[in-house]
């Protein structure tokens, strides 16, 4: 059984999203870290999986059990939201990521008619980059393997 912390990320439709997560996170960690893909559909699933997340499920009761085991969510603020992405975001989904115990890192990304008032739109890049500064603060390690200001070796979430 390994000791890596469990980074959960969650996509629907063709999965592009969570592909950009789980490249940018494995470049930055390494195998510091155990990524899993959630999709809410198996194209989103597949197309994780083969970003180098290490395990991966697909559907609402696949991400339920699964988010009860992880340190660490992400993905777009639409999977908590009901009936978005097209319709492939379930109210059982939404309501599981938001119920999950995990800290989550969201993503201002839309296409569901929402205007988050205060927030200036940035570039895919400039986001993931920032999801990404986010987790290295959670799980108190720097992106490259080092550990963030203590020099510990541990990661922690």
């Amino acid at each position: 059984m390994n000791n890596r912390p469990v980074v959960a990320v969650i996509d629907g439709q063709g999965g592009g999203f969570g592909v950009a997560l789980i490249r940018e996170i494995r470049a930055a960690f390494g195998d510091a870290l155990d990524i899993w893909a959630l999709g809410a559909n198996a194209t989103a699933t597949e197309a994780m999986m083969k970003a180098k997340a290490n395990r991966g499920a697909t559907g609402e009761n696949a991400v339920r059990v699964c988010l009860a085991r992880a340190d660490v969510v992400l993905g777009p603020m639409a999977i908590t939201w009901a009936n978005a992405m097209m319709g492939e975001i379930s109210p059982g989904l939404a309501e599981a990521v938001t119920s999950a115990r995990a800290p989550k890192i969201l993503i201002p990304l839309s296409q569901e008619g929402v205007v988050l008032a205060g927030f200036t739109s940035q570039p895919l890049p400039h986001l993931v980059a920032e999801a990404v500064r986010q987790l290295a603060l959670l799980a108190r390690i720097s992106p490259a393997g080092g550990a963030a200001g203590t020099g510990a070796e541990q990661t922690h979430v």
